[in-house]
Parts: C-alpha cells; sequence; structure tokens
C-alpha cells in the first residue's frame, strides 16, 4: 500500500488507515488525520522533511516519520 509520504506534490489521496502505537498514533488522529479523510500534498521541503499538506481546510506540515505511519488511496 501507499503511504502519505510516498504521495506527489499537487495529489489529493485519502487516509485508509493509520500504523503506529498509543501517543503517536493519538497525535496524528488530534492533528485532524483520521480514517477517511482527503488530505491535499501542498509541498515537500527541499530535503523531503517536513512536508505540507491541507486537511480539513487548513495546512498542517507533518514529519517524514509520522507520513509514513498513514497508509493512504487516491481520492
Amino acid at each position: 500500500m501507499k503511504t502519505l509520504k510516498e504521495s506527489k506534490v499537487g495529489e489529493t489521496v485519502r487516509v485508509v488507515k493509520l500504523h503506529g502505537e498509543g501517543a503517536v498514533k493519538r497525535r496524528i488522529m488530534d492533528m485532524g488525520l483520521t480514517k477517511g479523510i482527503e488530505v491535499e500534498i501542498r509541498k515537500v521541503a527541499p530535503l523531503g522533511d517536513p512536508i505540507e499538506v491541507t486537511v480539513r481546510g487548513y495546512e498542517l506540515s507533518i514529519r517524514k516519520a509520522d507520513a509514513e505511519m498513514i497508509e493512504v488511496e487516491n481520492a
């Protein structure tokens, strides 16, 4: 499956599943990244970390390590 980290700039994807445990998974969910939500990839920093996305109408910067835990599909 594809992760948020592997998505390209300008792509809109839908969250399928969150991997990770406990506090890490809870933090990702608290940022608004929950199952079924659409996420647009806005920018990727020059070295690939962080990734800026639009989710639920606001911009969010997410670390590459956290983006790897978010399984997505094309919207």
